[in-house]
């Protein structure tokens, strides 16, 4: 009986060990709780900096808890003939340049007047992951954070 005894104790740390204190670390608001509800799952500096990068193309879908951000297909009026298509994935609570990353997608009109795929310069996603982690940082700044 006193090892049983023993025993459960024993195990009782143990699990104790285990548990959580529900607590985040910081960034920058991207995991507030409000009455019990997470309000974003990913960075909010990146989130809304991404939303802000992108805000003159059509969103196609937004997961805030997931962090995926994919825009629809856009035609600038300059140039009809031709289409991009973003899609975003931040990848960390914290506002890391390795915490995000940037697919695009191009297409261009051929002579059918359908569309086919075409190849995307080298250096595009790396262009909007730095402008959507300027954007963060801007954002960051103006609400006081270091």
């Amino acid at each position: 009986m006193r090892f049983r005894l023993l025993s459960m104790f024993a195990l009782a740390v143990l699990l104790a060990g285990c548990g959580s204190d529900n607590s985040m670390p910081e960034t920058g608001g991207a995991t507030a709780i409000s009455s019990g509800t997470r309000t974003l799952g990913v960075n909010s500096y990146l989130w809304h900096a991404t939303l802000d990068t992108l805000s003159f193309m059509p969103l196609g879908s937004a997961d805030p808890f997931g962090g995926v951000i994919i825009t629809d297909w856009y035609s600038a009026p300059q140039v009809p003939t031709e289409r991009m298509k973003v899609t975003v994935y931040i990848l960390d609570r914290n506002l890391r340049a390795d915490g995000l990353k940037v697919a695009v997608f191009r297409q261009t009109r051929d002579a059918a007047g359908g569309w086919a795929d075409a190849p995307v310069a080298n250096d595009t996603s790396l262009k909007l992951e730095d402008a959507i982690l300027t954007r963060a940082r801007e954002l960051r700044l103006a609400s006081g954070g270091s």
